[in-house]
């Protein structure tokens, strides 16, 4: 055994820059942490392609809406109700739950056409056809994941498995925000629980911390630990960021891992959050009026107040504010997953709060500069589950076709794109990935999609991930 090879071995990053002579250390940290001269990591940035938009408004239906039972209308598949479905939907196939050969499942809602274009919309969303005009529906979306977790990650990272950077915190790595005294990327959560695909989906991965989403509550602090502990003024705080500030950059001298950097970022934001985060996350600001419009609270959790706050963020100038809203999973095993029952209670506010917040937008001239999109992360089965024999109606896990819409600047307004067979089962005409989607939005931005990477691990990563595959939706693009 060579001793010297062996010692190398156990050499660290440290100890190389310590005995080096060069003093690399010190000179990355002259280069890269003159604090003074320094540029924010969050500064806003003109991307190289001139944009559509500037913000995001992602409302995520966590669980996957029906679509069948909300935008794609299909008359034959009402027609055939309570018939055996067509074997070819079920040979050779893997469904989660739905066992034997079921039965086709026309929905128990009415529809009708809305707009210069006839949109199809559902008897469940009666407030959201005043809108018609101003929203393009994707009726041939389709995903590879049936089962929750893995298929949100797939929307929101680009991969399937966790380790990866979500779209958020891509487009704040790209663009940066407009607010230095507001995070990027913030998050919302309503009924009651995260999403199944959990934290990963508003991670930063293997991008710098600092571009990671931060979760807001609408009830409480806005931010976990943002106020100050009892017995802590705001002096304080700050000389003790200054000792922290200190300490971080000696451990950066000596170790070199530019998430130090980071950390120092996400301190001086979490204090300048101290005084504007509790301003804009106030709805109790809002005039009645709007906050009757949106059937919002104050000091109460709900979609509606997680709607009325993303107006409020968007206005200030965060980049991307992502809504994740639990219950949309209507298997039909119980009253409380039941097509029948439960998705006129879900809708109710959904209807009400999206409307509103897509009517704010447009008032306020925010709308052209911001991209809404509304959907699940894939669709539901053409059959009834009757899951253990159960009564009650409900749709399985489907990946093969599903129905997102958005809003906003760049768009074709008032068109639908790609469409589903007659039952609804697959995708007809102009599929579209959720890769492609991930294009799509990050084109509106400005964001070259195909160029738009990372290195790490030796590869360019990209949110559309690695393969040519993935385009840009030029249909939808006015």
């Amino acid at each position: 055994m060579n001793l010297y090879d062996a010692q190398a071995k156990f050499i660290t990053r440290r100890h190389f820059l310590r005995r080096c002579q060069m003093g690399l250390g010190s000179l990355a940290l002259g280069t890269l942490m003159n604090r003074a001269g320094a540029a924010n990591p969050l500064d806003s940035r003109v991307p190289r392609v001139a944009r559509k938009i500037k913000n995001v408004i992602y409302l995520h239906m966590a669980g996957s809406p029906p679509q069948l039972d909300l935008f794609d209308y299909k008359p034959m598949l009402n027609k055939l109700d309570n018939k055996p479905c067509p074997k070819e939907f079920i040979e050779g196939r893997r469904l989660p739950f739905i066992k034997g050969h079921p039965k086709l499942l026309g929905s128990p809602h009415t529809f009708k056409q809305y707009g210069q274009n006839g949109q199809w919309i559902s008897n469940m969303y009666p407030t959201l056809p005043g809108m018609a005009d101003d929203l393009t529906f994707v009726k041939s979306m389709y995903t590879d994941q049936f089962n929750h977790a893995p298929a949100q990650m797939l929307l929101y990272t680009g991969s399937p498995r966790n380790g990866s950077a979500s779209m958020g915190s891509w487009i704040t790595y790209g663009l940066g925000s407009e607010n230095a005294n507001l995070p990027g990327f913030v998050v919302l959560i309503s009924s009651g629980t995260d999403p199944s695909g959990g934290k990963s989906l508003w991670g930063s991965g293997y991008l710098p911390s600092v571009f990671q989403g931060v979760q807001c509550r609408s009830t409480g602090d806005p931010i976990l630990y943002v106020s100050n502990p009892k017995g802590m003024s705001r002096e304080v705080r700050r000389r003790s960021l200054d000792a922290l500030k200190k300490l971080n950059e000696q451990e950066y001298r000596d170790i070199g891992d530019p998430e130090t950097l980071s950390r120092i970022d996400q301190y001086e934001l979490a204090y300048r959050m101290q005084i504007s985060v509790p301003e804009v996350m106030d709805i109790g600001r809002e005039s009645q009026s709007t906050l009757d419009v949106y059937g919002a609270q104050p000091g109460k959790a709900s979609f509606a107040n997680n709607c009325l706050l993303a107006r409020r963020l968007v206005e200030q100038g965060v980049r991307y504010v992502q809504l994740f809203d639990w219950g949309w999973d209507f298997h039909g095993t119980a009253a409380s997953n039941d097509l029948v029952k439960e998705l006129p209670r879900k809708c109710a506010s959904n209807d009400k709060s999206v409307t509103a917040l897509l009517q704010d937008l447009k008032q306020r001239g925010l709308l052209d500069e911001t991209l809404v999109v509304w959907g699940g992360e894939f669709g539901r089965t053409s059959m009834n589950e009757e899951r253990n024999g159960s009564k009650f109606l409900g749709r399985d896990h489907h990946p093969d076709c599903f129905t997102v819409w958005m809003a906003g600047g760049g768009l074709n307004h008032g068109i639908t794109y790609g469409e589903t067979d007659e039952l609804g089962y697959t995708v007809a005409k102009n599929p579209v990935h959720v890769h492609d989607l991930q294009a799509t939005i990050l084109h509106l931005l400005g964001l070259d999609p195909f160029n738009f990477s990372y290195r790490y691990q030796g590869l360019d990563q990209r949110l559309i991930g690695p393969e040519d595959t993935p385009k840009i939706i030029d249909g939808l693009l006015a």
